[in-house]
């Protein structure tokens, strides 16, 4: 097993980085990777390359309008990237600049509408694996954060895109369900209702996972060892309808397709005693060749 990092970097031409979504979103271009040869087609024609019988299972999360932008009292401004709820309004998030936010710093973040007051929030603690603060946010009528999160942030589009136009609506799956998430499962991105229908229509089933995507997708690795790359853990659920779903399928002998690697974590995650199992926590599982 090649254990180096550097044994796994490629050269991507930033020429080759999609930075305008297509539309409709599944005229994409899919790449069909068999045995022994590959062809290039478009993503719609997906149905004419499974069977009736095959699963198809999805990650329902939702991106939040994660991104912050605010200012300390003394109206320098900051920048806030929501991760996840450590407990009830009290959020974990990555901050700009950080070293000079220290615990008791209490932040302002205006609202998008002139008619609603500025959120508040307080540094309470320091967080050392991700060397994000803990904000504890005073939101009126002590109402969830998430409810009112769509007046204050924004959709946190991912680095490597940097001259984007797309609406929020691009940036999510048809199927997102769940807020939760601080990037797109975007391997899902490319479907449409009309294509799911096609594929129901066609015998094709589908199944439901979700797993909130965190700080790791903006995290690049960077031990030269992988075996020394600490995992940022997610949350997810594998419902027990999706595990029935999953297992009949396989007894029919059909095949079962999990889109992106998201969903691939969670179905791992719910495997590890050996059989696929219903599950809901939180996954630290890290995949890399020489795994079983």
């Amino acid at each position: 097993m090649d254990r180096l990092l550097s044994s796994y970097l490629y050269q991507l031409p930033e020429k080759l980085i999609a930075q305008v979504p297509v539309v409709p979103r599944d005229q994409s271009r899919l790449l069909v990777v068999g045995e022994k040869e590959y062809e290039h087609r478009q993503f719609f024609e997906i149905a004419d390359l499974l069977q009736p019988g095959d699963l198809l299972v999805f990650n329902n999360t939702k991106v939040m309008p994660a991104r912050l932008h605010g200012h300390k009292m003394s109206s320098a401004k900051v920048e806030a990237l929501l991760l996840c709820e450590q407990s009830h309004n009290a959020w974990l998030a990555l901050v700009k600049p950080g070293r000079k936010l220290p615990i008791g710093t209490k932040l302002l973040f205006p609202a998008q509408a002139k008619n609603l007051p500025d959120l508040v929030a307080e540094i309470v603690d320091r967080d050392q694996p991700t060397g994000g603060r803990i904000l504890q946010f005073q939101v009126p009528g002590d109402r969830p954060l998430l409810e009112i999160l769509d007046n204050y942030g924004q959709i946190p589009f991912p680095p490597y895109v940097t001259a984007n136009t797309a609406t929020v609506e691009q940036y999510q799956t048809v199927y997102a369900q769940d807020p939760g998430s601080v990037a797109a499962p975007t391997a899902g991105l490319h479907f449409t209702d009309e294509l799911l229908a096609q594929l129901i229509d066609r015998g094709i089933e589908q199944a439901q996972v979700t797993l909130h995507v965190g700080i790791g997708t903006f995290r690049p690795v960077t031990a030269e060892n992988i075996l020394d790359h600490q995992m940022h853990s997610e949350w997810l659920v594998v419902p027990e309808a999706t595990v029935a779903k999953v297992l009949a399928a396989k007894q029919r002998g059909h095949k079962v397709y999990a889109v992106g690697t998201t969903t691939v974590r969670s179905i791992e995650t719910a495997a590890q005693s050996g059989q696929l199992l219903p599950y809901s926590g939180q996954t630290d599982i890290f995949i890399y060749p020489g795994y079983q």
